[in-house]
């Protein structure tokens, strides 16, 4: 399954075929098909252990956050993610997106749950932060998660084809900024 999953991030799902899954994987087609009925129930699969990964990555990071110190450490952990793969490839959850949502709705469905998990995991962040007085009352804890992730989708796109995960840095520092519109008057910042 692991080399499925990364030749279809590096590859793309249509460029990758179950003959370089199987090569990669030592496996041989009989193996294969005891396991999966084609090709479209490999990618659903593989879909579901990226999102794993990618939200236990995210879990792990944001069920810390209270603070515009711990949104700045998850925003650096981002960035850190992005630059050892000098920004190649995106999210795993973000090209799996773009290559499949038009074509496939059961596949749409399931990377819109997942992102919507993700969402949900930015807005318990701020929710914390709102609930300890840091964020005011009147921030739209929905909206602002909302643009938080997509700071990191287009962060990953843009560091992708511009092999600059800087540029992952600016559109999350430029998404921070705009919650800390929200801070408390009396909350640092930075």
């Amino acid at each position: 399954m692991l080399a499925a999953a990364e030749l279809m991030h590096v590859q793309g799902v249509a460029a990758t075929t179950i003959d370089e899954v199987l090569a990669a994987s030592a496996t041989s087609k009989s193996q294969f098909y005891q396991h999966f009925e084609d090709k479209a129930e490999l990618v659903y699969e593989v879909i579901t252990q990226r999102a794993d990964e990618v939200l236990s990555w995210q879990r792990l990071r944001l069920e810390k956050v209270d603070s515009f110190r711990g949104l700045y450490q998850w925003r650096d952990a981002m960035v850190q993610r992005c630059a050892l793969r000098r920004g190649l490839w995106g999210c795993e959850l973000g090209s799996l997106a773009a290559e499949l949502s038009d074509t496939d709705d059961r596949a749409r469905a399931s990377l819109s749950e997942y992102f919507n998990e993700w969402r949900a995991l930015l807005a318990a962040a701020l929710e914390r932060m709102r609930d300890t007085g840091i964020l005011r009352e009147d921030a739209d804890i929905r909206a602002l998660a909302t643009g938080l992730l997509a700071a990191v989708e287009g962060g990953y796109l843009l560091s992708q084809t511009g092999r600059d995960p800087r540029l992952m840095q600016a559109a999350l520092n430029m998404a921070i900024g705009h919650v800390a519109s929200f801070a408390a008057a009396t909350e640092p910042v930075s």
